[in-house]
């Protein structure tokens, strides 16, 4: 085993000791597949900032900096040449509506964190996106089995409108979580709120406890 592997397994078996990823596919009953207060959709509405950046693949980057013990700086070549990973997963929206069975394609996040290796005092994740968006999130949310950093929805490439090139997908958590036209991830100790988290929103988001907003 070389040393880029022992380090790698430590780091999982610490993960794990931690608890700091979540453990095994988040399944549900069917009579519990549709959070509270929700309704089905069969289109993808579409909610932004008002603004939606056209990024040429050749511009684009990735960066995952703070917190990590391997940072990188990924152009869309370097992303693409990254392990890709298919899901099927629910989405739900703090706007109320939900859609079922969305198949994505991407890099799963485990396999981001493997190649970065956050550092044991990290805890949380800051996303940044290209339009100036921000979100938080606990880094046990965005290692879960199904999050993946989507580059395609139903066999296509994401168009602009969704967070294309790329967005991440947290299914588990409400939509505003997975930040479209993502371009950068830092690792941090503790938790700091994101724009919607700092305009009145839960700062987890889970759908079945109803987090729509820091009262909750």
């Amino acid at each position: 085993m070389s040393d880029d592997e022992t380090k790698l397994t430590r780091t999982k078996r610490q993960w794990a000791d931690q608890g700091k990823f979540l453990t095994g596919r988040i399944a549900r009953p069917e009579t519990d597949r549709l959070p509270p207060g929700q309704h089905l959709v069969r289109d993808w509405p579409v909610l932004d900032l008002g603004q939606q950046p056209v990024i040429r693949p050749e511009s684009w980057r990735l960066d995952v900096k703070g917190g990590a013990e391997n940072p990188v700086s990924l152009g869309w070549t370097d992303f693409l040449a990254l392990p890709q990973s298919h899901k099927l997963t629910d989405i739900h929206c703090v706007t109320t509506w939900s859609r079922y069975d969305n198949r994505w394609e991407g890099v799963a996040t485990r396999d981001l964190l493997d190649l970065v290796m956050p550092r044991p005092e990290a805890h949380f994740v800051m996303l940044t996106s290209y339009d100036g968006y921000t979100t938080n999130l606990p880094l046990a949310d965005f290692a879960a089995e199904d999050a993946i950093l989507a580059t395609h929805w139903e066999g296509r490439p994401l168009s602009v409108e969704h967070g294309g090139p790329m967005r991440l997908v947290v299914p588990h958590l409400y939509f505003w979580k997975s930040a479209k036209w993502l371009t950068r991830i830092d690792f941090l100790p503790g938790d700091q709120a994101g724009f919607w988290e700092r305009n009145g929103y839960h700062m987890r988001g889970d759908p079945w406890a109803e987090e729509r907003y820091s009262a909750d």
